[in-house]
């Protein structure tokens, strides 16, 4: 049976709020289950992702033989190799999952009190519908609802006609706050202020084999990571090379995070793990068999990274769903096409309604866990 959480409360940063907390009793991370659900519920805008980064922090550090935030502010793990000269190929690797989510910034703030928001990463209105949210205030989180408007509005209104067709446009919406202009100030709601959606509307939603929820991009890749670390910890003697984890900031928008890793950690190789779209265009299914990504908007990935990744998926158990995805970017393409890292790779756990309610298949995260695992600690001459 699923895990059903219990809440508990501890001090928000910002004045006199409450943060909410699905925990397993006592405290702890016992399961992949509970893992995910923490990480859901976790609020991670695109550098403001500090909840994310906490909880990933707690759990990275009891596997890792160093843990730190650097200064674009990506959590960073360390596993040394007990190899006494690493490969030459292999001499320390990259594995990146985001704590970034798609989410929205204040762009201006009506007499009303009412905010006109735009996009923070590839995402459209309908991505989130009209749905209560959290505005992050300098002093204070305040609730608001993201309106599109009535639907009983003809052409004559401002977004009316879109409305009416379905096709919405960020000009078209605004969120709903029932506070002044004054009381909006002195909770620090600002333009640039980021606007989530709200712990209201972030619970899965269990199918038969499958977990359903917003923000599985990039939480479920983010357990993959978490899961790979700790299956890590007694196989060093497997390792030719030193392992960093990066959990990356900012890869809706801009890849900074990932590129700044890339230019400050000693590593030849980078692999970012993600959510994989499902489409007939890419031959892409909804299966446990992790998705190998060869190529994306960004360019190509490293050839043998790519056949090594494959190589795993199979010495794991599992037939690889190799895609080009024309329609896609990952950390690891941006650290490629940008000349900050000589190879890099992409796997990608198969994902319906990306950028949506996501669903994955419960045994998916696992699968890219064994893959990747392996990946790690095949021979040398099997891999890249």
């Amino acid at each position: 049976m699923p895990f059903k959480p219990c809440l508990i409360f501890i001090n928000e940063r910002l004045l006199g709020n409450l943060r909410e907390y699905p925990v397993q009793p006592g405290g702890h991370f016992m399961s992949e289950t509970s893992l995910l659900e923490q990480l859901l519920f976790a609020r991670g805008p695109g550098g403001e992702e500090d909840e994310v980064r906490e909880i990933c922090h707690a759990e990275l550090r009891r596997h890792c033989d160093e843990t730190w935030t650097d200064d674009a502010g990506n959590l960073i793990g360390l596993i040394r190799s007990m190899a006494s000269e690493p490969s030459e190929a292999r001499a320390a690797t990259l594995i990146m999952a985001h704590l970034d989510e798609i989410a929205m910034a204040v762009k201006s703030i009506s007499d009303d009190g009412s905010l006109q928001v735009t996009a923070l990463g590839g995402v459209n209105p309908v991505n989130f519908g009209m749905c209560p949210v959290d505005i992050m205030g300098d002093e204070h989180v305040c609730p608001g609802v993201l309106s599109f408007g009535s639907m009983h509005a003809t052409a004559q209104s401002r977004q009316g006609a879109d409305v009416q067709s379905g096709n919405v446009h960020w000009q078209d919406v605004h969120v709903v706050t029932r506070r002044s202009t004054e009381q909006l100030k002195e909770a620090g709601i600002r333009p640039g202020t980021r606007v989530v959606m709200s712990r209201h509307w972030r619970k899965p939603f269990y199918l038969v084999d499958a977990v359903a929820a917003h923000f599985l991009d990039d939480r479920a890749p983010v357990v993959t990571v978490l899961q790979t670390a700790a299956a890590l910890v007694g196989r060093r003697a497997e390792l030719s090379g030193d392992v960093y984890f990066a959990f990356t900031t900012m890869e809706e928008e801009t890849n900074a995070g990932a590129l700044f890793a890339a230019l400050h950690l000693p590593c030849k190789i980078a692999v970012a793990v993600e959510v994989g779209p499902i489409a007939e265009e890419y031959g892409t299914t909804l299966s446990v068999n992790p998705i190998i990504v060869s190529g994306d908007e960004k360019g190509h990935y490293t050839r043998a990274i790519t056949d090594s990744l494959i190589y795993a998926a199979r010495a794991a158990g599992y037939e690889p769903q190799v895609a080009l995805l024309d329609d896609f970017a990952s950390d690891a393409s941006a650290i490629l096409s940008a000349g900050a890292m000589g190879k890099a790779g992409c796997i990608a756990i198969p994902t319906e309604n990306t950028h949506g309610f996501e669903i994955v298949l419960n045994e998916a995260i696992t699968a890219c866990t064994a893959t990747l695992t392996h990946y790690l600690t095949i021979t040398p001459k099997s891999v890249a």
